[in-house]
């Protein structure tokens, strides 16, 4: 049975209890973060603990006072260990929410005290999706205008996901007003004319700390980077179309709303990304990893 942390206990999940008055349960009151762990320690973990901070601090959630990254670092390590996933790649999952109050609208009482739940899950990169890419669809970006908080409040992201899956897509690609702006629960960069261009940070959409070191190793490797928003109109320019995130890595997107991407299978620019990412992560790049026949 899974152990997972709850207000100051280590706990089998299934006696993790929260009160039916939690202001996450009750308005998506709260934010989270999902921090990769490798070989049971957590991957890129200050620029995920600035993320959520700034979460906090912008929602004015007040945590806890033993709420500091070494206590959530030393929680997160525990939570691997008695999970038995510290061989491998793993998730740990961190949530705060402005805790229990009676149902109002405003604030609870200051001294409420806050929600701290985190929980460790397995990880397995499934490298033939990303040699061989996805399929995606667009869809309308719905979400509010504070898409630069990572709150627990997704509705917008769930119905998003659902209509890719009902199309048998493997993500859905978000529009707002003709131009791209990420996916449900991804970073999106488009290649065109050997560029990689990305949405600018802002409060349109999420500062994903994937997509921050992707785009420093492609200033490494030289490549021609670009942030500036990257319009649906575009589309017949697009040569390859990226998706990133913290459990997606760099995955290519080989088809759109059923068209193909480029030439509809996986670009160059994919590939050296992927493999400058996993190399910066310590993963192995296997033999597996070799060109796909037709591959150039």
């Amino acid at each position: 049975m899974p152990v997972v942390y709850l207000n100051g206990q280590f706990l089998p999940s299934h006696e993790a209890r929260v009160p039916v008055d939690d202001r996450g349960f009750l308005f998506g009151d709260g934010v989270y973060e999902v921090t990769r762990a490798l070989g049971g320690r957590l991957f890129a973990e200050e620029a995920h603990w600035r993320r959520l901070e700034t979460g906090l601090a912008q929602l004015r959630i007040q945590p806890p006072p033993d709420f500091t990254r070494e206590r959530m670092r030393a929680i997160s390590e525990r939570l691997l260990a008695e999970n038995a996933l510290t061989g491998g790649e793993a998730t740990v999952y961190l949530q705060v929410t402005r805790g229990a109050a009676p149902r109002t609208h405003a604030f609870p009482p200051e001294g409420t005290p806050a929600t701290v739940y985190l929980s460790a899950s397995p990880f397995q990169i499934p490298w033939e999706v990303r040699q061989r890419g996805v399929s995606a669809i667009t869809q309308p970006d719905l979400r509010w205008a504070r898409c630069d908080i990572k709150t627990v409040n997704l509705l917008p992201n769930i119905l998003a996901k659902q209509q890719a899956k009902e199309a048998g897509a493997w993500e859905a690609v978000l529009v707002r007003e003709g131009v791209v702006t990420e996916g449900a629960s991804t970073s999106v960069m488009v290649v065109m004319e050997d560029t990689l261009f990305t949405h600018p940070k802002g409060q349109q959409i999420l500062p994903s700390v994937t997509r921050d070191i992707v785009l420093e190793l492609a200033r490494d490797l030289q490549l021609h980077v670009v942030e500036r928003p990257v319009r649906l109109d575009e589309r017949p320019r697009w040569e390859e179309l990226l998706l990133l995130g913290t459990t997606t890595d760099v995955q290519p997107v080989v088809s759109l709303d059923g068209q193909p991407v480029g030439e509809g299978r996986r670009g160059p620019m994919a590939r050296q990304l992927q493999k400058a990412l996993y190399q910066h992560m310590g993963v192995s790049w296997p033999e597996a990893h070799a060109p796909l026949r037709g591959e150039p």
